[in-house]
């Protein structure tokens, strides 16, 4: 634990100034869209949130105010309010318009944080209009005004406190010179806000929105172990209480909560100082290798499998659910948004722990371990069986050239970045598109109706399917332990489905596929969904318009009436290739909507909840979000 008395002016330490921050905000927050405008938000509770590590902090509360700023208070230390020595300013200046600088840097105030390493509040002030910094310290209210990243006053006290009472409040109003909206949606932040609090048992944060007037307090007891409960709450569990570890290895607490569902899919997510890692890194890799080994030991000791084949790490992850969440004073991260973790030292803490206590649980719990070791023998046999049957699918299916399915209309250029991949629902409408297209760099894969669920599939049957193979061959980067971005086949995969509700169900089906196998297609921003138009207005000229609203709005330009000009496109079999390429398919002039993960924890809910068991769970999402349905009636 850090030294309440050790936070001083002395511990800002200061690496660079803030230009650049307002130049390109997107290189310090990931966008200026609104996972960019939410980051802030992220950020500034991140500091709290430090404070809460460091042993100071125990509450934190987040306003969403009517006039577009976001409030973000706290009962930690507050920022130290001293001249710092080298810029002869007060400390919370230099933390507020220095990049790099902040107590993270001196491992006396924080031996653990998160947040962008100090870039944090730096950034949050050089992309807000106007930041209002308030510090209860010293039995004093100080109070300072910032605008883009400058300060508009001094830091001064402004009124006095209790002599124990601390705490640091921020309020910023973003800048619209910078984002693209300004509106922060309560979801992205009560998401956000209740992992922060499973990941930090015992920490109360409480979220206010005065424009909807909703609010929610986020406090978890029991952490990972609830955590993950929560994850598997729509989920059949092969044994009622999560198995946790918790240690500490050189200055690293390592905390790891599993749990296995009765379905196929695999759940690990990583957290490093409460950061997600959503792309893995040494944490999750160490894991990963321990669960393997721990369970083909317990297996070979027994003698449960026949034959010299051992289990695969897939076989052993079947119906996992598990968190790793680990906190570290060095963390070194690949990328600067914090997706990766890369120090090599934790893959060996990880291992090291899981391998003994892991093995340690089996032997103390063997009910428990006999569900698991079941689980994973039965998906061994599965998979040994579908290797058999993709292999006869193989021998049945005509494959082209270079062992490419029959049905896909390749592009000639094999330059990924430039080439896209059309995934078109039904043969009708892949006739019209392979007429359509660019040969050069647009590829159409035809597919027969619905594809499979694989959410209520084991794995074994969906890669026993043959539409499934077609479209993971045509990809080309693998799926699971095999996936590698490296044999990308085209840059844009993008599913073009009709626009009524057949085609959105299907258009699901094909996401869930592309987020249970292949997330990192979606996380590397090349998954895409096409946009057709819902009609087209022929007034001596053709009008191709994408919604209802915009059908008004059309109509009223062209003073036109509904009943006189306007067709509606049922499918997009119907269009001939001219529409179709011009409407949807001409780079120039189509419209595409790029598929992302906006919390990795909440879509997998989401797609459970949508696409498997629990009926009264869909029920309940339906009835709540039916008023932002696009109906087609």
């Amino acid at each position: 634990m850090a030294e309440k008395d050790s936070y001083g002016a002395e511990s800002i330490k200061v690496l660079e100034g803030l230009e650049g921050v307002r130049k390109r905000p997107a290189m310090y927050i990931g966008s200026t869209g609104k996972e960019g405008l939410h980051h802030l938000v992220y950020e500034v509770v991140d500091n709290s949130v430090d404070e809460a590590l460091a042993g100071f902090c125990k509450s934190i509360k987040v306003f969403i105010n009517k006039d577009g700023s976001v409030t973000v208070d706290d009962d930690g230390r507050g920022i130290p309010t001293d001249t710092h020595p080298q810029y002869n300013v007060s400390a919370a200046e230099v933390a507020l318009t220095k990049l790099h600088a902040g107590g993270k840097f001196d491992k006396k105030s924080y031996m653990i944080s998160g947040g962008l390493h100090g870039v944090g509040l730096s950034c949050v002030n050089a992309l807000s209009k106007k930041l209002i910094l308030e510090i209860k310290r010293d039995g004093k209210l100080y109070s300072q005004e910032y605008s883009r990243g400058e300060a508009k006053t001094k830091l001064k006290a402004v009124g006095s406190v209790g002599k124990d009472e601390t705490g640091t409040k921020i309020t910023f109003w973003p800048d619209e010179q910078i984002f693209s909206t300004l509106d922060f949606d309560y979801k992205f932040l009560e998401n956000r806000f209740r992992e922060v609090a499973f990941l930090n048992a015992g920490l109360k944060i409480n979220l206010f929105d005065e424009n909807k007037n909703k609010s929610e307090e986020f406090f978890s007891t029991g952490g990972l172990i609830e955590f993950v409960k929560w994850i598997n709450k729509s989920k059949e569990p092969l044994f009622a209480k999560p198995i946790y570890f918790k240690k500490e290895i050189e200055n690293t607490i390592i905390e790891i909560s599993i749990q296995y569902i009765s379905g196929y899919q695999e759940n690990i997510f990583g957290f490093v100082n409460t950061i997600n890692t959503v792309e893995g890194g040494t944490h999750i890799s160490g894991f990963k290798t321990a669960l393997t080994r721990v369970i083909n030991d317990y297996v070979k000791k027994r003698n449960l499998l026949k034959g010299e084949e051992g289990l695969s790490g897939e076989d052993v992850r079947e119906g996992l659910t598990a968190i790793v969440s680990i906190k570290i004073p060095e963390p070194q991260f690949e990328g600067q948004t914090k997706t990766k973790l890369g120090n090599s030292e934790v893959k060996g803490f990880v291992d090291s722990i899981v391998t003994s206590l892991l093995a340690e649980f089996f032997e103390e719990n063997p009910n428990v371990a006999k569900n698991i070791i079941t689980k994973c023998l039965d998906a061994a046999k599965a998979r040994l069986a579908a290797k058999k049957a993709r292999e006869l699918v193989r021998r049945k299916s005509v494959f082209g050239l270079g062992g490419l399915p029959g049905k896909l209309a390749d592009c000639s250029s094999k330059e990924t970045e430039e080439t896209e991949l059309y995934i078109v629902e039904g043969e009708s409408a892949g006739g019209s598109a392979k007429m359509a297209r660019n040969k050069e760099l647009q590829a159409i894969l035809p597919l027969k109706g619905k594809i499979l669920n694989v959410e209520k599939a084991a794995h074994s049957k969906t890669l026993s399917s043959e539409e499934i193979i077609n479209l993971i061959t045509a990809i080309g980067t693998g799926v699971g332990e095999q996936f590698d971005i490296n044999n990308l086949r085209y840059g844009k995969i993008i599913i073009m489905t009709d626009a009524d509700v057949d085609g959105q169900h299907i258009m699901t089906l094909l996401l869930t596929f592309f987020f249970r196998f292949m997330p990192h297609l979606i996380e590397n921003g090349n998954v895409y969904a096409a946009l057709p138009p819902l009609y087209r207005v022929r007034k001596k000229e053709d009008y191709y318009v994408y919604s209802d609203e915009e059908l008004k709005k059309t109509l009223k330009e062209l003073g036109a009436s509904e009943s006189s000009a306007v067709t509606r496109f049922k499918g997009l079999g119907e269009m001939s290739s001219d529409q179709l390429w011009e409407t949807t398919m001409n780079p120039k002039d189509r419209k595409i909507k790029k598929i992302y993960i906006e919390d990795a924890v909440e879509a997998d809910a989401t797609f459970s909840m949508l696409m498997g068991d629990d009926v009264q769970a869909r029920k309940e999402f339906i009835q709540e979000n039916a008023k932002n349905a696009e109906l087609d009636v």
